[in-house]
């Protein structure tokens, strides 16, 4: 039962679509991101396992079709429409590309070729879903980025816009580079691993620092990790380094992280735990950490929460969900939009990637090559065709690799987080010139 996670003009177009009887026609939508966000030269898809489960599962309930029912919008809606709802099933076909990579501004994301009311009502979910997860993944990735081979953790479901936000942001910032996430449904969910000990409340529980220290050592033996800044950080690194082995290390969670890394660094090699690792916390971004790893401040690891979970810099993605073919009795015309400043271009898509550069050719095409031995990877591929998985969808860990070798592929100015250089995207002739008559058709 979640119909009715989509807009109401998905419905009300539906049943104008039923009334006008094109439940026979077939439509093909594009979901491509319009402009890249501030500072980023690319992003990160992702959100792909959340809409193929949507799309398998999508259907009305009678609760739903009885509210819907009620509404005004559908007063004079035909009787039929409704019991077209009962049935309702997605079963048309979903090409996406694989989740990390790296998509740069106007190329699909996915494809959805389906009877029209059914790709229709998908709209809003698929862009909410991608949309959401491709913006964490990407701020993820800028943020590995900086930390230079540094873990980071993702810590962000506490102030995150929604508990299950929350949750796919712990998904989406692993795929993007992070080495695991505090939000243990995520852990539980998807096999991401999870990170945490205790916070300051724990030290505020017990009647001084050292007591807390000790509690804590005694309950995580190895994994234990003190938060050494609830009152006196220099201090609370000399009551960790006091009581010795087991220890995995101290978080530094305020102040000048530069400066009392070493300070503290300083005291736990003193005590013989050279071995103990310095993790910093609290309001941190990929600006600040690359700031940290530039001055060579001896922290092994960072845990990023608020900035990743909602990529506060960027917290929207302008991702578009657009027609761009639709099929009637075996006579297929191509569409588009021709609005300023929101030009979309006509015909199914398909994009190569070479080493150097992506070419967008329509889906008939076959990509131009200079060579046998050139490389090139077509990146739209079947994931649902006629309403069934082609095949089981790679898990998070897969696709976690897979944006790794991606990434490492691009060329270091792309990847560059303020000064990034424009990737190379070139569309195909014959798009040109289909993008050129059908302007020329509708402007008849």
């Amino acid at each position: 039962m979640n119909g009715l996670l989509t807009d109401l003009y998905e419905l009300t177009m539906a049943a104008g679509y039923f009334a006008a009887g094109k439940t026979d026609e077939t439509a093909t939508f594009e979901l491509s991101v319009r402009r890249l966000p501030p500072n980023r030269n690319f992003v990160v898809a992702a959100g792909l396992a959340q809409a193929a489960d949507y799309l398998l599962n999508l259907n009305f309930g009678a609760e739903e079709i009885d509210y819907l029912r009620g509404l005004a919008q559908f007063s004079n809606s035909q009787p039929e429409f409704f019991d077209y709802l009962s049935r309702f099933r997605f079963t048309g076909d979903l090409f996406a590309v694989p989740e990390g990579t790296p998509i740069f501004a106007g190329e699909p994301v996915l494809t959805v070729r389906a009877p029209l009311i059914e790709a229709q009502i998908a709209e809003t979910y698929l862009l909410s879903s991608i949309g959401f997860q491709t913006l964490v993944a990407t701020k993820a990735a800028r943020v590995v980025e900086a930390a230079a081979g540094r873990p980071v953790v993702e810590f962000g479901t506490r102030h995150a816009h929604t508990p299950e936000a929350g949750v796919l942001a712990g998904r989406a910032a692993y795929i993007g580079g992070c080495a695991g996430t505090s939000n243990t449904l995520a852990g539980f969910r998807f096999g991401i691993p999870v990170s945490g000990t205790a916070a300051h409340s724990w030290v505020m529980a017990f009647p001084d620092e050292m007591e807390s220290f000790r509690r804590l050592q005694q309950l995580l033996g190895p994994s234990t990790v003190y938060l050494i800044d609830s009152y006196d950080t220099v201090e609370g690194a000399r009551k960790a380094a006091a009581l010795g082995e087991p220890i995995l290390g101290v978080r530094l969670d305020s102040g000048d992280l530069d400066a009392l890394s070493r300070q503290v660094r300083g005291i736990l090699d003193e005590a013989g735990l050279t071995g103990a690792r310095i993790m910093a916390t609290g309001d941190l971004n990929e600006y600040r950490i690359g700031d940290l790893v530039a001055g060579g401040a001896p922290i092994d690891s960072f845990g990023v929460g608020t900035e990743l979970a909602t990529s506060a810099d960027a917290p929207s993605l302008c991702d578009i969900y657009k027609m761009v073919e639709l099929s009637s009795g075996g006579v297929k015309r191509y569409t588009a939009k021709f609005s300023a400043e929101k030009i979309t271009v006509p015909g199914a898509k398909q994009i190569f990637r070479f080493r150097d550069h992506d070419e967008v050719t329509g889906a008939w095409e076959c990509p131009r090559t200079r060579g046998k031995a050139e490389e090139v990877e077509a990146l739209l591929r079947p994931v649902i065709y006629g309403g069934e998985l082609v095949e089981a969808l790679p898990d998070v860990h897969a696709a976690r690799a897979y944006a790794a070798r991606c990434l490492k592929n691009l060329p270091p100015a792309c990847r560059h987080l303020t000064d990034a250089e424009s990737y190379r995207v070139e569309w195909s002739e014959e798009l040109t010139r289909l993008s050129e008559a059908v302007r020329q058709r509708v402007a008849e």
